[in-house]
């Protein structure tokens, strides 16, 4: 949104008609702005602090962590035909020729940061009576800001034996996460600029569990929770047996989820774009040892 400031920036660039350049700048308690402008462009920039940026949340079961706040897409006003346009002859026609129908337009926009501040830049764009030609939106950039919005979190560990329990050697290891929108998915954003909407929406693909015994499973599905009922019987999905005793200290479990993300735009363009995340568990395996009687 234009703020007065900025208005009165924009005035300054249409309004110096007896000055062939001049420098602004502006002042004040929620910002600060400055730049050097001619008659017919702008480089004015606006900042207003924000306030920080956000802390992100860990995983249950361990390691990995999410992200900060995204910044927000930038906020431009309509462009609007420059009165009067400038001498053909200037450079901010960028080769363009104003007998051969081309207009200079300006607008306003206000870029933010993921700190909850912003930058208001003033930009010219060289278009046809129609209007401006406003450099066209990639899908793909869009499609990148939607998964920035997403929080996609490494496993939701549960596992057996438990961290804090001791499971025995060659008994059946179950490893399982919790279905959740931030843990496996579905997990759906949408984003839009340019009169283009792209929504992407990830899913986990499989999560390769290192047992730390040098062992690695890969799982397809979530994994099956544990229950008594199940006895000694493994995993249908997803299981492990250790074959060595923890003497030296807890085996160290990593579980790394990788999203696919697929992304569809209104222009009928697609893709895909993977991320992976991580979380860690420790477990301790015992040894059972038969005692003899004399």
């Amino acid at each position: 949104m234009l703020t007065r400031r900025a208005a009165t920036t924009a005035l300054l660039v249409l309004s110096t008609a007896a000055l062939p350049s001049l420098t602004a700048r502006a002042s004040g308690p929620d910002g600060s702005a400055n730049g050097n402008c001619t008659l017919f462009s702008c480089g004015v920039e606006v900042t207003v602090p924000g306030s920080g940026g956000g802390k992100g949340g860990g995983n249950a079961g361990g390691g990995g962590g999410g992200k900060g706040p995204k910044p927000k897409p930038p906020e431009c006003t309509p462009a609007e035909k420059v009165d009067p346009q400038p001498d053909a002859g200037s450079d901010v026609w960028e080769g363009q020729d104003p007998a051969k129908g081309a207009v200079l337009y300006i607008r306003t926009c206000r870029y933010f940061d993921s700190s909850g501040g912003s930058t208001m830049l003033t930009e010219t764009f060289v278009g046809g009576a129609a209007g401006p030609v406003v450099p066209a939106v990639d899908p793909a950039v869009l499609a990148q800001r939607a998964v920035d919005q997403m929080v996609l979190r490494g496993p939701q560990i549960g596992i057996v034996p438990k961290p804090g329990g001791l499971g025995l050697v060659g008994m059946p290891v179950y490893m399982w996460t919790e279905r959740g929108p931030e843990t496996y998915g579905p997990n759906t954003a949408s984003a839009s600029a340019g009169g283009i909407t792209v929504t992407a929406t990830a899913k986990v693909r499989k999560i390769v569990w290192q047992m730390g015994d040098g062992k690695t499973v890969t799982c397809t599905t979530p994994g099956t929770p544990y229950k008594a009922a199940y006895g000694k019987k493994p995993s249908p999905d997803c299981g492990h047996r250790y074959a060595q005793p923890s003497l030296t200290g807890p085996y160290h479990v990593v579980a790394t989820s990788t999203w696919s993300v697929d992304w569809q735009a209104t222009t009928g363009q697609s893709g895909q774009i993977t991320q992976t995340r991580q979380s860690t568990v420790d477990v301790r395996v015992g040894e059972l040892q038969a005692v003899g009687s004399s």
